[in-house]
């Protein structure tokens, strides 16, 4: 089993950014991610940035629509218009979460946790398996941020995550941010989580900035990444070597420049590891700048 054919830190791709990326013959960004549900909509304009960004740099998918995990069937409308995204991008893979968000009649503006049962084990994995089935090709499956604890958990998130992955024969996208918000607001051990986690499996890990709320940590997306993520990301790559790695930064978007300085870090821990052959021959076919 391979990572896949990006190499180096990636950011993802947000509108207000565009321009100024495409305005620049040459940049040092090697890929980057696209949030599909940002890109899902009607206009010329968006369409037209994206096929430029797309024709440049290598992207991959991320969503967060599909309710992977929720009870209701799964919507191969919009999985059709993720895989139409995909060819049109020439996106590597499409990653998405383990979690649910609501049903047909609920619909809750957040990522919501399965509980970690067998069950749940079962009926995720069904569900991940319908989506490769229908996309042709792995998915890679995220971990949330948790704040609240099921009383029916049978196992830890990371056995759960494990268990998953095994079961659908997935790909994991290993959020870091994450796992250290839902250690500290749990009051679990983060690298407990780190070090069941399957690391033949991860594909991509998400770095982002959480605001401290004071009685939990909020994964808002908005803030530079805490230092104590840097140093489980810097511990995990040099346990794990090189897996390409991205800036997350969704809401109060700073200067492009900010991002990049970010980004930056990540390379830097990046470089420092051991690279696998299979990445250092490709990069999917595209021109990395």
């Amino acid at each position: 089993m391979t990572r896949g054919t990006l190499n180096g830190a990636g950011i993802g791709l947000r509108l207000p950014h565009v321009q100024q990326i495409l305005a620049a013959h040459e940049t040092d960004i090697p890929w980057f991610e696209l949030l599909v549900d940002n890109w899902l909509v009607e206009g010329g304009l968006n369409k037209h940035m994206l096929a430029a960004i797309s024709e440049r740099y290598p992207i991959v998918l991320h969503g967060v629509g599909l309710s992977l995990g929720g009870p209701d069937p799964l919507d191969f409308s919009y999985l059709q218009q993720v895989k139409d995204l995909k060819v049109k991008t020439g996106a590597l893979w499409y990653s998405e979460h383990a979690s649910f968000s609501g049903n047909a009649c609920l619909k809750v503006p957040d990522l919501l946790p399965l509980p970690y049962t067998q069950e749940a084990v079962e009926h995720l994995s069904r569900r991940i398996i319908q989506v490769q089935d229908f996309m042709g090709e792995r998915i890679l499956l995220e971990n949330v941020s948790t704040y609240v604890s099921c009383q029916f958990n049978e196992m830890t998130e990371g056995e759960f995550i494990a268990a998953v992955a095994r079961q659908a024969d997935c790909y994991l996208l290993l959020d870091i941010n994450n796992a250290f918000v839902t250690s500290k607001n749990l009051n679990q051990d983060m690298q407990a989580f780190m070090d069941v986690i399957p690391v033949e499996r991860v594909k991509q890990i998400h770095l982002a900035g959480f605001q401290d709320k004071g009685d939990y940590l909020l994964d808002a997306h908005n803030h530079p990444v805490d230092e104590r993520v840097w140093q489980a990301f810097k511990l995990f790559i040099a346990k794990n070597g090189h897996i390409p790695s991205m800036i997350e930064w969704d809401s109060d978007l700073p200067l492009l420049e900010r991002l990049l300085a970010e980004r930056s870090l990540a390379a830097e821990i990046l470089d420092s590891a051991q690279v696998p052959t299979q990445q250092q021959k490709t990069t999917g076919g595209k021109r990395c700048a």
